[in-house]
């Protein structure tokens, strides 16, 4: 009779074990594939130019140039119209992050800097150069770049950068609603994000 029970003990000790091991190993296969799954949906994401403004200004050159120890002085001027396009994106594929499988966490660690795109269209009127003092490439140059500067003045006292934060925002929500939906955690900056609305305080 002992025998039998111990027997039927041993048995049900091998039959649990069993189990107990193809259960974890599914566990391990389901978070193999959730783990690829976020894995490939990070990778997917590319470049994502979330807004898109126009500007338009016009501009007035001048240089004065003196010469023969400042007994003459020649001039040249223009005035500039520009209309600029300019847009604002994030590279998602340069996102930095780190998978955890054994807590089940997907944290980013880094969202690259937005990159702002300018692209101006001049057009040159009333163009005054003396013999002595031409236009040359240098001016054009130095227009460009001060026109550029002012540009990015415009765009930093608009909303194009607000906008665009919200546009990423958006984005990075489709992450939480994943992680989330597979029973993981989001986290970034040490934040864990528990609702999709914690996305927008976040400083990024």
């Amino acid at each position: 009779m002992r025998k039998i029970l111990f027997g039927v003990v041993i048995t049900l000790i091998i039959l649990f074990s069993f189990k107990y091991c193809s259960d974890k190993k599914d566990d391990k296969i389901i978070l193999q594939e959730h783990s690829a799954l976020i894995q490939e949906s990070l990778k997917n994401v590319g470049k994502l130019v979330v807004t898109e403004g126009h500007f338009s200004q016009v501009f007035n050159y001048n240089n004065s140039k003196n010469l023969f120890g400042n007994l003459i002085s020649v001039d040249k001027k223009a005035l500039v119209v520009v209309n600029a396009d300019v847009t604002i994106a994030y590279d998602l594929s340069k996102i930095e992050y780190k998978i955890d499988e054994s807590t089940k966490t997907l944290t980013i660690l880094n969202i690259p800097e937005e990159e702002i795109k300018i692209s101006p269209d001049f057009e040159y009127y009333d163009i005054q150069a003396d013999f002595l003092n031409p236009f040359e490439a240098k001016d054009y140059n130095a227009i460009k770049k001060t026109v550029n500067q002012q540009l990015m003045q415009k765009i930093e006292a608009s909303d194009l950068k607000s906008n665009a934060k919200n546009r990423l925002i958006s984005e990075l929500a489709k992450f939480y609603i994943l992680t989330n939906s597979l029973g993981w955690t989001l986290q970034y900056n040490q934040n864990t994000i528990e609702a999709v609305e914690e996305l927008q305080g976040l400083k990024l």
